[in-house]
């Protein structure tokens, strides 16, 4: 059992079942071991104040540990794991702040899209917008154009795709913000702080706030059900606002 810190790299990262595996030498042999990268496991390191923050684990990942038992007795494991430096990953932060576009192969973890960028094997989460069609299956594994996003915080970068396609009736919002045409909207919940609606069928939800000086029961005739008009003031990958026609 190791008493002193030992420095080694991510070589493989399994997303589902949260563990790397780490190459290390050791009197001039090369050797590995896993380790576990859960976000449990950095909140007890970080408590214990083993680590300063929580880090979201990648490929290549210059990392420092301990060689302990595992809890089970069963095998020896990497503990008391410690982010150091990525330079690969630093050098695609550089280089999206030039030219951010990159390729990689599209990935799924149960329900969760991943991107590996072919020249490092680093994976990157993938963030779609909720109005932005899902790859399919057919894509998997399949050459995959994307961007960088959150690059301020390298360890929690994310992927987006580099051209979206976005549903239908996102381009339908689109054009009537543009015309500034109101639209026929059907209240689905209301509550003290807002009403909220479905736009254009039920694949876009949007709220209308109700000022803070302002009472719900001061607008006794909308009710669940009802159709009022709308006009979408702003619209983007991720948010949408709108005010009463």
């Amino acid at each position: 059992m190791a008493t002193e810190s030992i420095m080694g790299k991510i070589t493989f990262i399994n997303h589902d079942k949260e563990f790397a595996t780490i190459e290390y030498m050791l009197n001039g042999k090369k050797k590995s071991i896993t380790g576990n990268i859960s976000e449990k496991e950095q909140l007890k390191l970080k408590a214990e104040k083993i680590i300063k923050r929580i880090h979201h684990f990648h490929v290549g990942d210059e990392v420092s540990f301990v060689i302990n038992l595992s809890a089970r007795g069963d095998k020896m494991i990497a503990d008391c794991m410690e982010f150091k430096f990525n330079n690969a990953l630093d050098n695609l932060i550089n280089k999206s702040a030039i030219e951010n576009r990159f390729v990689g192969y599209l990935k799924k973890v149960e329900d969760e899209y991943f991107v590996k960028e072919t020249g490092s094997y680093i994976f990157f989460s993938l963030k779609l917008s909720p109005w932005e069609r899902k790859p399919v299956d057919s894509n998997l594994n399949e050459p995959y154009f994307f961007k960088l996003e959150n690059t301020d915080r390298p360890d929690k970068a994310t992927a987006a795709p580099y051209k979206s396609i976005f549903i239908h009736e996102y381009v339908t919002a689109q054009k009537y913000l543009e015309s500034k045409t109101p639209i026929e909207a059907e209240v689905f919940k209301i509550t003290p702080h807002g009403i909220f609606v479905n736009i254009l069928g039920n694949k876009i939800q949007a709220k209308l706030p109700i000022a803070k000086n302002q009472n719900i029961a001061l607008t006794p005739e909308v009710k669940i059900g009802d159709r009022i008009q709308i006009i979408v003031t702003y619209l983007g990958s991720s948010k949408i606002i709108i005010e009463r026609a």
